[in-house]
């Protein structure tokens, strides 16, 4: 994917905290702005909804919670 493009949702000021996303017809990819060679995550387009989701439900909290987002 080569379409990246800053989320919205990243915050303001000197970007700290920064995500970009990339989409294709079948998947969305995330990466840390400040660091985009290195590990991306991508999901199926539907469990990326999905995923969103549960970041906004705070009784998700660990990586084995977001283990059944796996596409």
């Amino acid at each position: 994917m080569d379409n990246w493009r800053k989320s919205s949702y990243s915050g303001g000021g000197d970007g700290n905290e920064c995500v970009e996303m990339a989409n294709s017809p079948t998947h969305v990819a995330v990466r840390d702005t400040k660091a985009p060679a290195r590990a991306t995550l991508t999901f199926p387009t539907g469990a990326f909804a999905t995923f969103i989701e549960a970041l906004k439900n705070p009784g998700y909290s660990t990586v084995t919670d977001f283990a059944r987002f796996r596409g």
